[in-house]
């Protein structure tokens, strides 16, 4: 077993401004990387571009940052930076500006790298220093390695083959308070399919055991905020946020399985949110694993059993209508997949398959 998550984390109400000097010890000029609106009306931007005056740090932004951002964004944005002498890149936001801010940190590092470079194994992979301030609770991106890019030339979602932690993960509540209550639920429902899927995984251990049980824990508290049953204060926004850590916690050691990449090609063609992508294929997932492994995660997630979960799935996120021709999309691209359909627990076959995305 191995356990690698180098990520220094600061987890606490403004800890942006009470860590100023972690922040600039990263050297004299910052790339901020976000979309064009969350980070400006949450608080975020503002408290890190008071860290950075108080540390003498330059910056430049990058705002243009869509939601599942593309490699044409990170390249263009790269391209942007590439004369202006960054130290390190900032990623504010949700999964999008933090993946993004990944993958431009490692272009910036490798002048002239192009859309090969960031899946070519063979590649140098170190990077500019990374740091990353979540204002979701969904993607754990603070925490992994990873940075999942839309490749428009595929017409997918595909994670970059280069492994960028960040540095610092600032984690603060509070830039939950202004969120929609269908973001909310979006990006919760995508840490819980990644406390899930880490575990009912082949690579999971007793460290990722630990990491997602502790994430299933805090979840299952503030599972009736989600359904609209109890209203979100600052305690139920920080332990959200982290859940979603620790989630993302999980996965950086066994990955994630099957919904995942069966929401990929949803997203992609419908422009469905990938929280609820991911929420379309879970109950059957968890319907297919073992019935042991399953009910005992279930309990841990504040669920009576899969029917309850089933119905919550439902209440949260209504009826979905995803056409066959899309559905065979996304059984196609695990199936031609081996790697993927070896990572789940258990054996996945053909027909277990295709009862997972069709029934």
């Amino acid at each position: 077993m191995k356990y690698y998550m180098p990520v220094r984390v600061f987890d606490e109400k403004d800890c942006v401004r009470n860590h100023w000097k972690e922040l600039g010890s990263l050297g004299k000029k910052a790339l901020i990387v976000t979309g064009k609106g969350s980070a400006f009306s949450n608080g975020s931007f503002d408290d890190i571009e008071a860290a950075l005056k108080q540390a003498d740090t330059e910056y430049m932004t990058f705002s243009d940052v869509e939601e599942n951002p593309s490699t044409d964004t990170v390249l263009a944005a790269a391209g942007k930076a590439a004369a202006e002498k960054i130290d390190f890149v900032i990623g504010i936001g949700g999964g999008s500006p933090m993946d993004a801010a990944k993958a431009i940190a490692l272009l910036l590092k490798h002048p002239g790298a192009d859309l090969q470079y960031l899946y070519d194994a063979s590649k140098d992979p170190s990077s500019l220093p990374v740091v990353c301030v979540p204002t979701t609770c969904g993607t754990g991106s603070e925490v992994t390695g990873v940075s999942v890019l839309t490749r428009h030339d595929k017409k997918t979602k595909m994670s970059m083959v280069h492994k960028v932690f960040p540095e610092f993960a600032f984690i603060d509540g509070k830039y939950l308070s202004s969120a929609s209550h269908t973001l909310i639920v979006n990006s919760a429902v995508d840490a819980l399919s990644h406390l899930l899927e880490s575990v009912i995984n082949r690579n999971a251990d007793d460290y990722v055991r630990m990491t997602a049980e502790a994430g299933l824990k805090l979840w299952a508290k503030q599972k009736d905020v989600l359904t609209g049953d109890k209203t979100a204060g600052e305690e139920e926004y920080s332990l959200l946020m982290r859940s979603s850590c620790l989630a993302g916690m999980s996965i950086a050691q066994s990955g994630t399985s099957l919904p995942h990449a069966l929401s990929y090609p949803v997203t992609y063609e419908l422009g469905i949110p990938h929280g609820k992508a991911v929420g379309c294929f879970l109950p059957g997932f968890l319907s297919a694993a073992p019935a042991d492994e399953r009910d005992g995660l279930l309990r841990l997630s504040g669920f009576s059993d899969l029917s309850d979960f089933r119905d919550f799935i439902r209440r949260v996120f209504g009826d979905i209508n995803i056409p066959e021709d899309i559905l065979g999309r996304s059984y196609e691209a695990v199936r031609n997949n081996p790697a993927k359909m070896k990572s789940a627990s258990f054996e996945v076959d053909d027909e277990m398959l295709r009862r997972m995305v069709f029934d």
